[in-house]
């Protein structure tokens, strides 16, 4: 009995888009109906990376070309590292332009690397305004008789 591999590959690829597209249309509702934009965020990236690595894994088991298979792992590689920073990005501006309510946070790291950083750039313009100040007093009487 031999086992008809092109067609084990069709059944599995049929599976894996199902279940990307089902995954994907999940993640197109999650955005739309979460009511906060953390739990947006985590609509937009976790189950859409998923599914589109499930559509991927159909379209590879479908073509049967190394050099297309390798361009969709190449695909796959890229999105797993730009999503979580993309995510991550995203939610950090939300967090600076007060989107996101600190009371559903548990632990709030943040806020105080934020303001210390404020600080500091607080700290920084002073010290550059008062040089500034400094090297204007300092500096001798222009030549051509204005000052």
């Amino acid at each position: 009995m031999s086992v008809d591999w092109n067609g084990v590959a069709d059944v599995v690829a049929a599976v894996c888009m199902l279940l990307g597209a089902f995954l994907a249309f999940a993640a197109g509702i999650g955005i739309v109906r979460f009511p906060d934009l953390l739990a947006r965020m985590h609509a937009a990236t976790k189950p859409q990376v998923l599914g589109l690595i499930l559509m991927l894994i159909a379209a590879g088991l479908r073509v049967h070309v190394w050099s297309v298979v390798g361009m969709l792992v190449l695909v796959v590689v890229f999105q797993l590292l730009t999503a979580p920073v993309a995510a991550h990005m995203v939610g950090r501006a939300g967090f600076r332009t007060r989107k996101v309510p600190h009371e559903d946070l548990v632990v709030d790291d943040l806020t105080a690397d934020q303001e210390e950083a404020l600080a500091e750039e607080d700290a920084a313009d002073a010290a550059e305004e008062d040089a500034e100040a400094a090297a204007r007093r300092d500096l001798p009487p222009s030549s051509d008789g204005s000052g």
